[in-house]
């Protein structure tokens, strides 16, 4: 329960920016259509959208242990041997800002690759409210439920003309999380890059092991991309953070972008920050590159 809270807080917790940007104009649209429930209305003004031309792009369906798993696959039409990037999404699933993402990414040449890790606990993109989603789906997704579907998703890639020689794992939010837990878990993974996951937490059956509990036997670079201001995930976490890995030599680091809050990089949120977003892409894609993504 105390990480569904914590889960929680840093979902609708506000930032120094929540209440100015809602000024500005928090408003319900058509391009509502294609995002999560729980995340309505969008903040028309600031969504990012990336077209699809000169890609292949779009919802595929893997077989994992008799469970077709959806997945949003975006790549360079027609291009073989691509390096893979697993796109890891927040709570509210592979809705439209996630897809939007895998876009971007093929539009560097990476085949990237967001698989929808909750499909056989329902639809997160359905459910009305944050609360609801969190206690209803979110706090039934096993760990180890998740490894096992990225391990296939990246079994798929290696089959389908992805290079899995140079694989790279990013995640949102919960996808933050799961970032630093897939870096651990498989070592072909050359790179990951954190955005405000979670790092500490009380261990559970289903959680069993938390970012910080890994720091130390790391052994992938991660960079982790974090709020000043997140009021759910507070900079002493971080530090916490930081100082595990320094155990370790995995070579990871932090950016902390001072005035942020938590989903600074979620442009259909209040919690947008488009200056903070645009250097923490850059830093990702230079992330991945130097380590061989």
């Amino acid at each position: 329960m105390e990480n569904m809270k914590e889960d929680f807080d840093s979902l609708v917790g506000k930032s120094a920016l929540s209440d100015e940007v809602n000024r500005r104009g928090f408003l319900k649209t058509t391009l509502g259509t294609g995002f999560a429930a729980a995340v309505l209305p969008v903040c028309a003004q600031s969504v990012v959208k990336t077209d699809a031309d000169g890609l292949t792009a779009g919802t595929i369906h893997v077989t994992i242990n008799g469970q077709e798993v959806p997945v949003y696959r975006a790549q360079p039409a027609g291009k073989k041997n691509l390096p893979v990037i697993l796109v890891i999404s927040e709570i509210f699933g592979v809705h439209e800002y996630i897809a939007d993402v895998a876009r971007r990414f093929a539009r560097q040449g990476y085949l990237a690759l967001a698989p929808d890790l909750f499909v056989r606990q329902g639809d997160p993109t359905k459910y009305p409210s944050i609360a609801e989603l969190q206690k209803e789906l979110i706090s039934k997704v096993p760990d180890a439920q998740v490894m096992s579907d990225l391990d296939a998703i990246v079994a798929w890639a290696k089959a389908n003309g992805g290079n899995t020689a140079r694989l790279g794992i990013t995640g949102f939010c919960w996808g933050g999380r799961i970032t630093w837990l897939y870096a651990a878990h498989n070592p072909q993974v050359k790179a990951g890059v954190a955005w405000y996951g979670r790092l500490v937490g009380n261990k559970t059956a289903l959680q069993p092991t938390h970012p910080v509990d890994i720091a130390a036997s790391l052994k992938t670079p991660v960079l982790g991309l974090y709020g000043g201001k997140d009021t759910g995930i507070p900079v002493t976490t971080v530090v916490e953070m930081q100082d595990a890995l320094k155990r370790g030599k995995s070579g990871s680091e932090f950016i902390l972008f001072k005035d942020a809050g938590h989903a600074f990089h979620a442009d259909y949120r209040p919690s947008y920050v488009e200056a903070d977003a645009k250097e923490g892409w850059q830093h990702c894609l230079t992330w991945f590159k130097a380590n061989g993504v």
